[in-house]
């Protein structure tokens, strides 16, 4: 133990090159997860989803349609059986949109991809459920829902609740909150004056 401890320790004459190399890059790894807001992903807070300005038609929907008071993006987009799934889910699917954005690979359209759909559509099974077995509160009959298992909802449900969402520019008049600016203050002042 005692020798691998001195193999780690630099000689004396690098100590400071070392802890400055160590120090800078601990300091840009910090950096990075305050720019890109990493803390954020944790919540679920639906402005989260327009830290990339790519999600802003999407947000832009949500936010005037009817689920908007009762879910969030986490409600539809991620599974809720457990803790475990829901967070590696979260995490496998933000480490993929973050990539895409790093990379300038974003679509223009965005599409869900196949591990979203089911999620989603188990979500809207979940919580309509009530509405999906009670007949009376069916629109039809008591078949009207009965091939849910071979459709998805949005099939019928095309505008819930996203709209129609094919471009970045379908809102172009869309109203999204900025987020906070990753400036310092301090560095504000300086370039002001």
């Amino acid at each position: 133990m005692a020798k691998l401890l001195i193999k780690i320790i630099p000689p004396h004459r690098w100590k400071l090159p070392v802890t400055m190399v160590v120090a800078i890059f601990w300091g840009l790894f910090f950096y990075s997860i305050y720019l890109s807001k990493a803390g954020s992903y944790l919540s679920d807070n639906p402005q989260t989803c327009i830290n990339c300005h790519v999600m802003v038609p999407q947000y832009a929907t949500w936010n005037h349609g009817s689920h908007r008071e009762l879910a969030s993006c986490n409600e539809c987009h991620v599974p809720h059986n457990n803790v475990v799934s829901t967070y590696y889910f979260k995490a496998k699917d933000g480490l993929r949109h973050a990539t895409m954005f790093a990379f300038r690979m974003e679509p223009q359209v965005i599409k869900i991809k196949d591990a979203g759909i089911e999620v989603v559509q188990q979500n809207c099974l979940r919580c309509h459920e009530e509405l999906l077995v009670t007949a009376e509160q069916q629109v039809n009959n008591k078949a009207f829902h009965s091939d849910r298992e071979t459709r998805l909802c949005w099939e019928c449900h095309r505008e819930t609740p996203h709209g129609t969402v094919n471009s970045l520019s379908i809102v172009p008049n869309a109203i999204a909150p900025l987020p906070k600016s990753p400036v310092p203050d301090w560095i504000k002042e300086i370039t002001t004056e």
